[in-house]
């Protein structure tokens, strides 16, 4: 079998932004071998209610331990007064889904346009006005997305996406997983530094080859 390097991810994991930049440089560099299968892992479930104000202050220190972290990364706290922030990326990541039903190339781009509107323009991806918006940003059919955003047939692919994460052990986000014909490898993510990535990759690749 084609060995596979799953990346698992929520568009609005903050870290997954943050590892971003790096991780197109991982991709671009690949062994032509490996496929890419982008999965959503769904950090948390829909909900109406507003984040409890311990999470909010939890998630900024994450911000910053972030900015602190990785070169060149900045987040817009403006979007701490401007918006009722909920604890719910479901919607995000049915938007991801509901984009790709449009092309595959808008898995990526609707997970970039989401992680701009939340970490740089203060604008809120769990609410489906801001995922429209997006939507129509990139020049998809909104007509087509709104129909697809909440339907049952989006939401059974993000369970499934969800599923197969667990099955390959994927506890955070973001997390990269090589599957070749004889195992499964972890890939630790490095923030800033794809070459340690690629090294990894390739090691693991021979020994898969030679057992």
């Amino acid at each position: 079998m084609k060995p596979i390097l799953y990346y698992v991810h929520d568009p609005m994991c903050s870290w997954c932004w943050g590892f971003s930049r790096t991780l197109n440089e991982l991709l671009t560099h690949l062994p032509q071998e490996i496929e890419v299968q982008r999965l959503l892992g769904g950090l948390a479930v829909d909900t109406d209610s507003r984040m409890p104000e311990s999470m909010q202050e939890q998630i900024k220190r994450n911000w910053t331990q972030i900015e602190d972290t990785i070169i060149d990364v900045k987040f817009n706290f403006d979007f701490w007064e401007n918006n009722i922030p909920r604890r719910s990326t479901y919607p995000a990541c049915r938007a991801v889904i509901a984009a790709r039903q449009q092309g595959e190339d808008y898995d990526n781009e609707m997970t970039k346009a989401i992680q701009r509107a939340y970490y740089q323009e203060a604008r809120n991806p769990s609410d489906n006005d801001t995922l429209i918006e997006l939507a129509n940003e990139l020049g998809l059919s909104t007509l087509d997305f709104k129909k697809d955003l909440n339907s049952q047939k989006i939401q059974d692919e993000l369970i499934q996406e969800i599923n197969l994460s667990r099955e390959l052990f994927v506890e955070s986000f973001p997390n990269l997983i090589l599957k070749t014909a004889n195992n499964i490898y972890s890939i630790n993510p490095d923030y800033n530094d794809s070459e340690i990535m690629l090294n990894t990759i390739r090691e693991k690749l021979q020994h898969s080859e030679i057992m």
